[in-house]
């Protein structure tokens, strides 16, 4: 069996950057581990650009993006292990790991990072009637043919959900000569970033609609078309408004689930509203000594978001393997009206940097609102908001003094409230 000091199970984006602020905090005996062929993750076939405002104050595609944190592994000669199935976690921190060159293999690791990102909602999750003929892809299997492949899965598309990487291909194919008949929405708003809705349908003239999914795939050997209907409050389809729409081929953007199978084997609790797992301030889990950052955790709208997370938790993850403790007990971050959910969900004031940051989304479009912060019934920030919408990640943030000088503090609440 091997020991390391620290192991990361992921060589994305958030696997990257924790192994960096590892490295950069003191740590040195690390390893990724990286099923792929390549470091980089899914922004190897993120072409378009977008990436970096935040972290490196420019613009960037998402290969240029993660070519800086690939460089600067390789400049900190940080060892990773590529074409490595990682296929068990227990919760004393044993890796189970297999490749071509070394076999199966354990590893005994002081600190674990879960840096494994996430997968997209398949159609067998959404039981849409029809036959299985060819044509129906995941958007992401469609950047990829497109980008990396060179393989163009359609002429004529229907893109069900509107994600981010479906309004995405829905530009990136239009831009290749197809024909983007519509995009799809059961909800009343769009899943996708703002930014993406303007530049990439409302600048091509690709038309949303809301309320509306796919009720029936036709074709037997490759798709013909789809039957779409307008759905109730119930998000159930409204007898009457179907229509069929001609396309060869249809995308599936409905959603990305963390990629935590490894995570529960660990035992580690999960949080049901993300799918991931729950943590503290340092993004440790229930499970002593294992972490987690990225997408894994909770799916992010930002890159940029994903490397600052991971990098705490790569500080924080020497900090374990040094002993340093917490030395206090946890206050629950709950989530009041209007919150779907909250990353961490527990901080422990003695242990709280400067300022800690709270991630999350709400469960619905909120106009003309407050985003309040309650600590046990005491309104701290009350701050007005002209939208807050599902589609993008909201933050607050919790300065350590508020912490420190309510000795008895049992809880913080976030919360939407009108008025």
């Amino acid at each position: 069996m091997i020991s390391k000091s620290l192991v990361i199970i992921g060589g994305g984006p958030a696997g990257l950057a924790a192994a960096i602020a590892a490295y950069d905090a003191g740590e040195r005996d690390i390893l990724v581990l990286e099923r792929d062929c390549v470091l980089g993750g899914i922004l190897n076939q993120c072409i378009h650009n977008g990436f970096g405002l935040h972290t490196f104050k420019e613009e960037l595609t998402g290969p240029e993006y993660s070519a800086r944190y690939v460089r600067k592994v390789e400049e900190r000669k940080i060892e990773a292990k590529l074409d490595t199935m990682v296929i068990d976690l227990s919760n004393d921190r044993i890796v189970t790991a297999i490749n071509e060159t070394d076999g199966l293999f354990r590893i005994a690791a002081k600190a674990v990072i879960l840096a494994m990102g996430c997968r997209e909602r398949p159609r067998g999750a959404l039981n849409i009637p029809g036959a299985r003929p060819a044509g129906i892809f995941s958007a992401g299997t469609a950047q990829r043919f497109v980008n990396i492949e060179g393989y163009m899965p359609g002429r004529e598309i229907v893109i069900l959900g509107s994600g981010d990487i479906g309004l995405i291909m829905a530009r990136r194919l239009t831009l290749e000569g197809a024909k983007v008949r519509m995009v799809c929405e059961i909800m009343p708003y769009s899943g996708g970033l703002k930014r993406n809705i303007v530049q990439c349908l409302d600048d091509y003239d690709i038309p949303l609609r809301l309320s509306h999914t796919v009720t029936k795939i036709h074709g037997k050997d490759r798709v013909e078309g789809v039957s779409v209907a307008a759905v109730d409050d119930n998000r159930m389809p409204i007898a009457g408004t179907e229509e069929f729409v001609s396309c060869d081929t249809l995308l599936l953007s409905v959603g990305l689930i963390p990629e935590n199978e490894l995570t529960r084997k660990a035992g580690v609790a999960i949080n049901p509203k993300t799918q991931g797992a729950i943590v503290d301030e340092s993004l440790e889990t229930t499970i002593p000594g294992i972490f987690a950052a990225g997408n894994v955790l909770h799916v992010h709208d930002l890159v940029d978001h994903v490397s600052t997370e991971a990098e705490l938790a790569g500080k924080n993850a020497v900090r374990f393997i040094r002993g340093l403790d917490k030395g206090s007990s946890a206050v629950a971050i709950e989530t009041g009206f209007g919150v779907r959910y909250t990353v961490p969900s527990r901080v422990h004031p003695a242990a709280a940097t400067a300022i800690t940051t709270i991630r999350f989304r709400t469960d619905n479009v909120y106009r003309d609102s407050y985003l309040s912060v309650l600590l046990d019934d005491e309104r701290v920030q009350h701050l007005k908001k002209r939208i807050l919408t599902p589609g993008e990640m909201e933050e607050v943030l919790i300065p350590a003094k508020w912490l420190l000088t309510r000795p008895g503090l049992k809880k913080i609440t976030i919360l939407v409230e009108k008025e």
